[in-house]
């Protein structure tokens, strides 16, 4: 039985304010339309094997990338771009992320390391960490003991020696090489080969065939021996720089041994090198071509081939063909190419655009950091990236970036420890990009938190998983 009085009061309230309660009857429903109800945050992330990145920014999960149990699943290929310009993060976020992948024991990282100061390349310091030395080419010093790679080496088979000096005289000349002048190279080599055999032939061979060449490859073709010799001559031309010109030392003589290929990181320190000369593409092409034949192996590694200014290997037509083929190539024995560039258009508007398109449609992971606004729609165009995401890209701070793994696009914040710091930033990163430095600087206590926390949150029970 109601009380009176409840139900007068009752009346009365209604009377004034309206119904202020309703009674609903109950709803049965499935929990999968139950989740509509609430709204989505943030895209599904990754998994939870691999190296901890940072953190994802709008949902504050941890993101966990690593391509090789990417690779299959949601990875068509495990090779990687990252785009933006200078003091954004890019070099720190490299260092941390071959530091991290490094705790894993079948992991091999290469780096050519093209940027340094005081005589040493940037990534001198963490080599030294790890009790490695970096292979340093250097013009001036291949005379007095320094290293030297021999692109006829033994260890390159004859075809991949043939490629090599044809890309060589290719990027020498900016142009490619005719068949005359390719058939009096392809005679030298062959002759070289067949008549040295108590040494490793070196390019001063090739040179000194084309100058003279044998009577036996003129007859072969029907052609007079003189005709041979002028085919012939723009060739050694070219390849006597490499022997007797402005690079002298660094490829005219055998492999300098020593060379720890077994070692879990290889730096080849190019800091000694013009960046704007011809040499660097050279050198890009003769490092390449030596590391398929040498490094990598069916020996079930997972190796990562990490290139900074990497615009002297896709700007190149012939040096882009020859990456290509590598990554190709290594994807089936495990590598994870990984280009590092400042603007794309350093590439896709270069002379190897075809070539740079076909590199860049095998980077299935795609890392953008700031960029003009311009810059970024034309970023945003080229790697079909969302609207949200060319729009937000302007407005990144340092350290932040969007990732386009396969399609999914997530926006993160790079985490950095404090072990790792006094590595990622050293003396010339600190005066470089002071800006960035600060504020990390002044971020540091939250970012070791967050760091601590990632690492418990990203399956601490899982041998897979590095922080």
């Amino acid at each position: 039985m109601l009380d009176p009085l409840a139900s007068l009061t009752d009346a009365f309230t209604s009377f004034l304010f309206g119904k202020v309660e309703t009674t609903r009857l109950p709803v049965r429903t499935s929990t999968g339309q139950a989740q509509a109800v609430y709204l989505p945050t943030a895209a599904p992330g990754l998994g939870d094997s691999g190296v901890v990145i940072g953190r994802e920014v709008y949902s504050g999960k941890g993101y966990i990338y690593d391509p090789f149990q990417l690779y299959g699943q949601q990875l068509p290929a495990p090779h990687w771009l990252v785009l933006g310009e200078s003091g954004n993060g890019k070099s720190a976020l490299e260092k941390t992320y071959v530091l991290r992948q490094l705790r894993f024991r079948d992991r091999q990282v290469v780096v050519l390391d093209a940027q340094g100061e005081d005589g040493v390349g940037e990534w001198n310091l963490i080599a030294q960490q790890l009790g490695i030395t970096p292979i340093r080419l250097d013009p001036a010093a291949a005379l007095h003991g320094g290293i030297r790679l021999n692109p006829l080496d033994p260890a390159i088979t004859t075809t991949g020696q043939l490629a090599l000096l044809r890309t060589i005289i290719e990027v020498a000349t900016g142009r490619g090489l005719d068949e005359r002048a390719g058939f009096a190279l392809k005679v030298a080599h062959a002759n070289v080969n067949e008549t040295i055999l108590d040494r490793q032939p070196v390019l001063t061979d090739i040179v000194e065939q084309l100058r003279h060449p044998e009577a036996e490859s003129a007859e072969t073709m029907n052609v007079d021996i003189d005709d041979v010799r002028a085919w012939g001559l723009d060739v050694a031309l070219v390849l006597d720089r490499l022997v007797d010109g402005d690079l002298r030392g660094m490829f005219d003589g055998p492999t300098t041994a020593g060379i720890d290929l077994d070692a879990p990181l290889i730096v080849f320190d190019l800091s000694h090198i013009d960046r704007n000369s011809i040499a660097m593409p050279i050198l890009m092409a003769i490092v390449g071509v030596w590391l398929e034949h040498t490094w990598i192996r069916p020996d079930r590694k997972k190796r990562i081939f990490l290139v900074e200014e990497a615009w002297h290997i896709i700007n190149s037509p012939f040096v882009a063909q020859l990456f290509q083929r590598l990554l190709k190539f290594g994807r089936r024995l495990g590598l994870s190419f990984v280009a590092v560039v400042h603007h794309l258009s350093d590439v896709v508007d270069g002379a190897a655009a075809r070539e740079a398109a076909a590199i860049l449609k095998m980077a299935s992971t795609r890392t953008i950091y700031a960029q003009k606004a311009d810059e970024a729609r034309a970023t945003g165009r080229v790697l079909g990236l969302p609207r949200w995401a060319v729009e937000i890209i302007p407005t990144l701070t340092p350290g932040i970036a969007v990732w386009d793994v396969n399609g999914n696009v997530q926006v993160v914040k790079h985490l950095i420890t404090d072990i790792e710091r006094p590595l990622v930033y050293t003396d010339r990163a600190m005066t470089e990009d002071g800006d960035f430095a600060r504020e990390l600087a002044a971020e540091a206590a939250a970012a070791e938190r967050a760091a601590a926390a990632l690492e418990a949150d990203a399956s601490p029970e899982s041998e897979s998983t590095v922080a």
